[in-house]
C-alpha cells in the first residue's frame, strides 16, 4: 500500500509540473492573442495630407508617402486619382529618385522638388505600365528630396516650370 501512495504522489507531482507548463503556455498564447486583437481595436493613424501650393495659387492635396512601401508602390492599384489630389513622397535625403508606374491605372504628371522646395525636374503624362519591363521616370538632373505625383495634365494646366517654388502646409 505504501508503494501505491508514493507512486500516486509522484504522479501528482508530475501532473502539477505539466499543469504549470500548460498554464504558462496558455498565458503566453492568451497574451499574444490579446496583443493581436488590440492592433485591430486601436484606431489607426490616418494618412497625413500636405497641401501643396503652386506659385499661381493652385493647390493639390497630397497624401504623404512616408514609408518605403508607400514610396515603392505610390498610386498603384488605385482606380483613379481625383482632380486636385496626388501623392507626395518625402525622402530622408536628397537623391536622384526615380518613379515607376507599374500597376497604375491612369497616367500621371511627376514633379521632383529639392530641399528648398524648388522644382528641379518635370515629367508630363507618364503612362501606366502594362507589361514588363516597366520604364523608370527620372532620375532628375539635380538631387530631389520630394517627388509629387499628380493627375496627368496638371503641369500644363497650371503652368508648373522648373525653378518654381512650392509651399507645403500640413492639413490637420
Amino acid at each position: 500500500m505504501w508503494a501505491r501512495v508514493s507512486v500516486g504522489m509522484a504522479v501528482t507531482q508530475g501532473d502539477t509540473r505539466e499543469q504549470k507548463k500548460k498554464r504558462i503556455i496558455m498565458m503566453v498564447l492568451l497574451a499574444v492573442l490579446l496583443m493581436s486583437v488590440s492592433l485591430f481595436l486601436v484606431p489607426q493613424k490616418e494618412t497625413e495630407t500636405i497641401v501643396v501650393t503652386f506659385p499661381n495659387g493652385a493647390t493639390v492635396e497630397a497624401e504623404v508617402a512616408q514609408t518605403p512601401e508607400k514610396q515603392l508602390f505610390g498610386l498603384a492599384f488605385r482606380d483613379e486619382l481625383p482632380p486636385g489630389t496626388g501623392m507626395l513622397s518625402i525622402f530622408e535625403e536628397n537623391g536622384l529618385h526615380r518613379v515607376r508606374t507599374k500597376a497604375y491605372r491612369f497616367p500621371i504628371d511627376v514633379i521632383w522638388v529639392d530641399e528648398s522646395h524648388h522644382v528641379v525636374h518635370l515629367v508630363e503624362h507618364a503612362d501606366p505600365c502594362t507589361g514588363e519591363p516597366c520604364p523608370f521616370f527620372g532620375p532628375p538632373p539635380d538631387p530631389a528630396r520630394y517627388v509629387l505625383q499628380v493627375e496627368a495634365g496638371l503641369i500644363q494646366r497650371i503652368g508648373v516650370a522648373k525653378g518654381d517654388e512650392l509651399k507645403y502646409a500640413l492639413r490637420m
